[in-house]
């Protein structure tokens, strides 16, 4: 991750942290969300010869996610709590379309650009995250996923 931050930081961003291995950037800008995924994107794909789709939340909007957290009162695990960003809000008819199936016991919740999935078996097999991926993946079929531990330590980070 310490060449992920001094790519950044080369590109002219300020205050870049990282956490974890994944990709999980906190960064200070004065641009917009858009124009920090472009650009974030171009100094990686320039430095590291890699084309990534970059998805970019502000510190108040990692906030309202955590706020949000509309099956809070069913997860019992963090690591098994998702949070599907996505680029734009997902076409209301193929929500509708996949609140009408069935995934028990795994749930979900759409929300602005976000889906909530709870997975309780895990995510590798599961049938909500591969429908939510496959069906509603966003433009290109760009997004990102990051556990409920991950979401909510980002968003502490985030309002330090």
């Amino acid at each position: 991750m310490a060449d992920l931050r001094a790519c950044l930081e080369e590109a002219g961003f300020a205050g870049v942290r990282t956490h974890l291995q994944s990709g999980n950037v906190l960064l200070d800008s004065d641009d917009g969300p858009d124009a920090v995924a472009r650009a974030a994107e171009t100094a990686i794909s320039e430095r590291f010869g890699v084309d990534v789709d970059v998805i970019v939340r502000t510190g108040e909007e990692l906030a309202a996610v955590v706020a949000a957290d509309p099956l809070g009162d069913v997860v019992t695990s963090g690591s098994r709590y998702v949070v599907v960003f996505l680029p734009a809000e997902p076409d209301p008819a193929a929500v509708a379309e996949l609140a009408e199936r069935d995934f028990a016991p795994e749930e979900f919740r759409s929300h602005g650009r976000e889906f909530y999935a709870w997975c309780p078996n895990g995510q590798q097999k599961s049938p909500v995250m591969r429908a939510l991926t496959d069906r509603l993946g966003g433009k290109g079929g760009t997004y990102t996923v990051r556990n409920w531990n991950t979401v909510t330590k980002l968003a502490a980070m985030a309002a330090d």
